[in-house]
């Protein structure tokens, strides 16, 4: 059987375990509320259209996401300012792409509008109505570029971002600013004990943090974590590293033909094999971990740095759910050779083409990014620049700050817009990081198998 053939169950399975791990991933989101800056009534706004009261609106969104939250919250307000009720239709995570594939194939017009992961828009976009004229000069000065990149599928403007993520530094305050630690530390290596900024300089953090800390000859305390799990996070968490180490086009080049077992993807996978193998710094079972269980290492106290989703900043300082709370910091993500680099997690709002009204969802669409300061509520992120940067000097989003910085590093990019994305990230790249975190495998030997299967899978 082809890979091409293979694409309907690697595809379902990529779907269901990215729901954990993406920005809007429910197992983390906060709690909504219908407060917030700029929930205030700003007027009509978008493209009226059709000006009948008493109609609705259909929107498709992830069940528990923060985009049912903002949904149901704001949804009494829309109503009030238009006339037109916001029905909510919630289902899982791979509902969603999968009702919303249907509606587009049908053209029934069952959705005015959907909120939809960046990795949806490859076998999405042909369906979707354009929004460019929603990105007006202000719009897109508010938005980080690669947010408008996300969106951009063949030169039209498809989605509009409502939030946006990315791996940022969560560390424990309490150990770097502690005097005999940075006293130790400067003694051992010869620089002052910071939050990393480098790749050399965060395998030094990372060896210097691991340690017994009972003598009973068990590690019990991590310098950090590897994300090995058999899904996406894996990926994710290697490309950030190709791309500091001076990854340009994503896993494939501008021939088409793979590129994955280059220098860079290469660096990169060598970076965190070191960290895990040679170094002892992550714990072993590194092949069962994803962002939940290093997170969860993290708040139990042993861990003393990870590089996560900006948005477990929030949990991390929750007292009920972690043991270090209000003793973590947060940095930018550590940069390479080409410096700060990272694959961001957004997702957006879209309007399938066979909307009867689109017009109307276009003002919804507008009405919800005057109100994307809701999203912190939801979930601790947002996509707004502003919003990042004003909430950033409240303590409960410092993290905001860093997330920004690191949004704005020159290497950051989105993934590839490519046909057969779920089929090349669960057929060829998880297997390759896998194999050599594992030691099975050199990380150049598992990049070299990885490459000739992408090309199989687009034909090449």
């Amino acid at each position: 059987m082809s890979y091409r053939k293979k694409i309907g169950l690697a595809a379902m399975a990529v779907m269901l375990v990215l729901s954990s791990i993406l920005a809007g991933c429910s197992s983390n989101n906060q709690s909504a509320n219908n407060t917030g800056e700029g929930t205030e009534n700003t007027g009509n706004t978008g493209t009226r259209g059709n000006e009948e009261k008493g109609g609705s609106i259909t929107v498709l969104v992830e069940g528990g996401s923060p985009a049912f939250k903002v949904a149901e919250a704001t949804a009494e307000q829309f109503k009030t300012q238009t006339g037109y009720e916001v029905k909510i239709e919630a289902v899982p995570y791979i509902g969603v792409y999968d009702k919303l594939n249907a509606e587009l194939k049908a053209k029934a017009g069952s959705y005015d509008a959907a909120v939809i992961d960046i990795l949806w828009f490859p076998a999405l976009a042909s369906g979707l109505a354009p929004m460019d004229e929603l990105f007006t000069d202000e719009v897109k000065s508010d938005l980080y570029p690669n947010l408008i990149d996300g969106a951009n599928v063949d030169g039209k403007l498809l989605g509009m971002p409502v939030w946006t993520n990315s791996k940022t530094m969560l560390y424990r305050k309490d150990l770097f600013e502690d005097a005999k630690e940075k006293e130790a530390f400067q003694k051992e290596y010869g620089y002052e004990l910071k939050p990393p900024a480098t790749w050399q300089e965060y395998r030094d953090v990372a060896k210097f943090f691991t340690r017994d800390t009972n003598n009973d000859g068990t590690m019990d305390m991590y310098g950090t974590g590897v994300l090995g799990k058999n899904n996406g996070d894996s990926v994710a968490s290697w490309l950030d590293h190709a791309l500091q180490a001076g990854a340009d086009r994503l896993v494939v080049g501008e021939d088409g033909k793979a590129n994955v077992n280059t220098k860079p993807y290469v660096d990169a996978l060598e970076f965190l094999t070191k960290v895990l193998r040679e170094d002892k710094s992550a714990p072993e079972g590194a092949l069962n971990m994803a962002s939940d269980e290093i997170a969860e290492l993290f708040w139990n106290g042993k861990m003393a740095m990870m590089l996560e989703w900006g948005h477990f900043f929030v949990p991390s300082n929750d007292p009920a759910r972690s043991k270090v709370a209000g003793k973590v910091g947060t940095a930018p993500m550590i940069g390479g050779e080409k410096g700060v680099g990272v694959v961001p997690g957004p997702w957006y709002q879209v309007i399938p083409a066979s909307s009867k009204k689109q017009d109307i969802a276009k003002q919804y669409i507008q009405f919800l990014y005057e109100r994307n300061d809701q999203y912190l509520a939801a979930i601790g992120v947002a996509a707004r620049k502003s919003i990042l940067e004003t909430s950033g000097q409240k303590p409960e989003y410092t993290h905001l700050i860093s997330l920004g910085t690191t949004l704005s590093a020159p290497q950051t990019k989105n993934r590839p817009v490519l046909e057969y994305w779920n089929e090349i990230e669960s057929e060829a790249l998880i297997p390759a990081v896998q194999a050599a975190l594992s030691g099975k495998k050199s990380p150049q030997e598992a990049l070299d198998e990885a490459a000739g299967i992408i090309n199989e899978i687009q034909g090449q």
